[in-house]
C-alpha cells in the first residue's frame, strides 16, 4: 500500500509540479525564446508546434506522466534523434538560456525547480555532438 496515494498526496514528480499544464507552460515558454533565437531557430525548418508537442510529451512521460510519447514515437533515443543537428557549446548554452527562463517562469517550489533544472542541464550537455577545438580561431 502506498500511503501517499491514499492521502491524495502527489506520487510522481509529474503530479507534484501540477501535471500536463505545467509541462505545457514550460515548453511554450521555452519555444517562445527559441522562436526569436538566431542560433536555434534555424534548427527547426518546420513550424515550432510539432517540436513543442514532442518535447511536452517526452518530458511528461519522463517525469511520471502518461506514456503517450513512447506510444506514438517509440523509445526516445534522444541522441540519435538529435544527431542530424550540429550541437556545440554555443547551441547548448542558448538552449539552456531559454530553458532556464522557462523553468524560472513556472515559479515551482525550490526543490522541484532544482530537480527539473538538474535533469535539463544534464540533458543539454548530453546532446552536444560537436567538439570545438579551443585552439581554433573564432
Amino acid at each position: 500500500m502506498n500511503p501517499a496515494a491514499e492521502s491524495g498526496a502527489p506520487t510522481t514528480f509529474f503530479e507534484a509540479v501540477g501535471g500536463e499544464s505545467t509541462f505545457r507552460r514550460l515548453v511554450d515558454e521555452f519555444y517562445a525564446g527559441v522562436a526569436t533565437d538566431p542560433l536555434l531557430r534555424p534548427m527547426y525548418p518546420e513550424d515550432l508546434g510539432p517540436a513543442a508537442d514532442r518535447m511536452t510529451l517526452f518530458l511528461m512521460q519522463y517525469w511520471g506522466g502518461p506514456n503517450t510519447y513512447s506510444a506514438q514515437r517509440g523509445h526516445p533515443r534522444l541522441r540519435m534523434r538529435h544527431a542530424p543537428f550540429r550541437i556545440g557549446a554555443a547551441e547548448r548554452d542558448a538552449w539552456l538560456k531559454h530553458m532556464r527562463h522557462a523553468v524560472d517562469r513556472l515559479d515551482l517550489p525550490p526543490h522541484l525547480a532544482a530537480a527539473l533544472w538538474e535533469y535539463l542541464e544534464r540533458a543539454a550537455y548530453f546532446m552536444v555532438n560537436v567538439m570545438e577545438d579551443p585552439a581554433a580561431p573564432a
